[in-house]
């Protein structure tokens, strides 16, 4: 139901731009439509509920993976959302684990960072984002939890842009990725699903 649902929504707001980018920032990523991330929060619940008891902490990137991560660790027992960092603040010393990422939208490279008191060795951790593409900040993420010696259990999108090989990229790397909505394909303006 939910799937559906932000389907709709994708195809009545959201905005193609080329063959590359589509454009939700009117309920996903500026503007946050809070119902639609109370049904997305219900939505990873159920699609992770074989991990669910499991789940000690929720990972995701700053700045637009924030909302939608807190609203899903409500149905995870109000687990703490741990975000990376993409500017290092003066009151974050020294003492943070690090990865480098590809911004595919800001064609540079970023930093990204969370400090080691927020994510253990044995955490046991989802990674819950707004957008897989290519796959560079869940991969970032990853590696960074690997350094801490924490656990990823999955990975839940809410978007899923497939021809550009991010969910692939994860999977591959024995990460079970859950996308709430899959784009096949963006061609002529118009959105095309998978399945």
């Amino acid at each position: 139901m939910t799937m559906e649902i932000l389907k709709k929504r994708i195809l009545r707001d959201g905005v193609a731009v080329g063959t590359e980018i589509l454009k939700v920032d009117s309920f996903l990523n500026h503007q946050v439509d809070v119902t639609l991330f109370e049904l997305i929060g219900a939505e990873f619940r159920t699609r992770f509920d074989d991990v669910a008891d499991k789940v000690d902490k929720i990972l995701t990137i700053e700045a637009s993976g924030i909302a939608v991560a807190a609203f899903t660790a409500r149905y995870f027992g109000s687990v703490p959302v741990v975000f990376a960092k993409k500017e290092q603040p003066s009151t974050m010393m020294d003492d943070y684990y690090f990865s480098e990422i590809m911004s595919f939208t800001k064609r540079k490279m970023s930093s990204i960072r969370v400090d080691k008191k927020f994510l253990k060795e044995g955490d046991r951790c989802l990674i819950i984002d707004d957008f897989l593409a290519h796959g560079q900040a869940a991969l970032g993420i990853s590696r960074i939890a690997q350094q801490a010696g924490a656990e990823i259990l999955g990975a839940g999108m809410v978007i899923e842009k497939e021809f550009q090989s991010g969910g692939a990229r994860l999977r591959e790397k024995g990460i079970r990725v859950e996308s709430l909505a899959i784009v096949e394909k963006i061609e002529d303006g118009v959105i095309y699903f998978k399945g």
